[in-house]
């Protein structure tokens, strides 16, 4: 639980403040792009750390398990590979013109909230179905007991907040041009993380839930983007 997130977000925060410390004495002042890479992976981190206990009704706590993945994942992956855009604006500045910087910042914040609210949601169904944030909430009963959500935010579409989340990476990835394809392995690699746990978690379901999956993928029939995919 520890090793989960303390280790590895921490040492992303240092090394983003690192990087744009450097940046800032070599070249003397911080480019708005190197602020706009940073300030949401900061907020981001900063959001995973009050909101810790969520973890607990994650996929890596719940289903996975503390192993080789996550152990190297989180104390050396995450803070390594997570900075790569800002050790990237380091070394080579951007300047984004006005109407870029503001497009890139509303993507971060809109799809951050699209992560965040549908995250909390799930965590509050799961913890309390009848807590008055979450009681309107329609779901169907399966065989097992559990309670499956077709309302809210996961009546959209059944990984809502997988789309917050990459697009929330995307956005960072923006922020650091297109001088390199270095600064988007993240939004690649994450990509295929996420289509990856996204059928092992479509296996897993269909498996324990077996004619009530079906049942719910009918009422939830998007897996990412409502109406699209």
């Amino acid at each position: 639980y520890f090793c989960e997130l303390r280790p590895g977000i921490m040492g992303w925060v240092l090394l983003n403040t690192s990087f744009a410390i450097r940046q800032h004495t070599v070249f003397g002042s911080v480019s708005n792009s190197m602020w706009l890479a940073i300030v949401p992976q900061i907020a981001y981190c900063v959001d995973t750390l009050v909101f810790e206990r969520n973890v607990l009704t994650t996929m890596d706590i719940v289903t996975d398990g503390f192993g080789w993945m996550l152990s190297f994942g989180d104390l050396t992956w995450v803070p390594v590979m997570y900075s790569l855009q800002a050790r990237f604006l380091a070394f080579h500045p951007i300047h984004h013109s006005s109407p870029m910087a503001a497009l890139i910042a509303v993507m971060a914040v809109a799809s951050f909230l699209v992560f965040r609210l549908s995250n909390s949601e799930k965590n509050a169904f799961r913890t309390d179905p009848n807590d008055p944030k979450v009681r309107h909430l329609k779901y169907i009963t399966t065989e097992s007991g559990s309670k499956l959500l077709v309302s809210g935010w996961w009546g959209m579409a059944r990984h809502i907040n997988y789309t917050g989340d990459w697009f929330f990476g995307l956005a960072q990835c923006l922020a650091a041009g297109f001088e390199t394809p270095m600064t988007y392995f993240f939004a690649v690699y994450f990509l295929v993380l996420l289509l990856h746990r996204n059928y092992r978690d479509e296996c897993k379901c269909r498996d324990k839930y077996k004619k009530d999956w079906i049942r719910y993928c009918e009422q939830v029939p998007y897996l990412f983007i409502p109406y699209v995919i």
